[in-house]
């Protein structure tokens, strides 16, 4: 199934970082729904639209803060009045199912390399979501005055990107293949040689997966279920197609 996704699902969270103090409180996303600490309601004067897209209706379940599927690009901007770092990631999630793209500080104080590693996530669908376009999405974070950080690491589900000069901007290549339009083809593994006769554009190479990926054939046994929402599953018919595929 093909999706159009709204760039407004990929909203912005953001809450300052005290190299003094990063722990609990830096690390805490805020609560589905909510404003960050400091920032505006959504809104009110001066905030965002409200995240409409963001917002699970009533009694919806909730998902499970996760890492996003891969970053693509860190970037760093400096503040000329006071000299606040701000730190911007941007990247892609498997689906339209994700909400309150965030970053997550795991670096606690100065390190020995001058690194600031962070986790870029979000909430994630509480179910399995169909394959489509992958989801653009974005967060930042602020970084107080007189930082100890040389350099600022981002940490995807699948990658990192590392931005050594501060401030400054580093991005790698988006994904090849989102598998929006991925039902009927012929699947390759990584290693195996395309089908005599078939055209590219009826193949999906399993190299252009830069992600977790679980293939059933059609004589496999399936002996647990985890749900994981950065694992595309392909199911396969007897000649090599995919016949179904799911972020599950």
């Amino acid at each position: 199934m093909n999706r159009i996704l709204p760039l407004a699902v990929a909203g912005v969270v953001a809450a300052t970082v005290s190299f003094a103090s990063i722990g609990a409180k830096a690390q805490t996303p805020p609560a589905a729904g909510q404003p960050a600490a400091g920032q505006p309601a959504a809104g009110g004067p001066g905030g965002p639209p409200p995240p409409s897209a963001q917002t699970p209706p009533p009694g919806a379940p909730e998902g499970t803060n996760l890492p996003f599927l891969v970053v693509t690009s860190v970037e760093v901007l400096r503040s000329p009045h006071g000299g606040m770092d701000i730190v911007r990631a941007r990247g892609f999630a498997s689906s339209g199912g994700w909400r309150e793209p965030h970053l997550l500080p795991i670096s606690s104080g100065a390190s020995i390399d001058g690194t600031l590693d962070l986790i870029f996530q979000g909430l994630s669908p509480s179910q399995a979501e169909p394959p489509g376009p992958l989801m653009p999405v974005e967060a930042i974070l602020p970084i107080a005055v007189g930082h100890p950080y040389k350099a600022v690491r981002v940490r995807s589900a699948t990658n990192a990107v590392t931005l050594k000069t501060l401030p400054g901007y580093q991005e790698i290549a988006a994904p090849k293949e989102d598998c929006a339009k991925c039902i009927g083809k012929h699947f390759v593994a990584k290693g195996a040689t395309a089908p005599a006769g078939v055209a590219a554009a009826d193949i999906v190479n399993e190299a252009d997966m830069p992600w977790r990926l679980r293939v059933i054939g059609p004589n496999d046994g399936i002996p647990r279920y985890t749900y994981m929402p950065n694992r595309l599953t392909v199911v396969l018919t007897e000649d090599g197609r995919i016949a179904d595929a799911a972020w599950d």
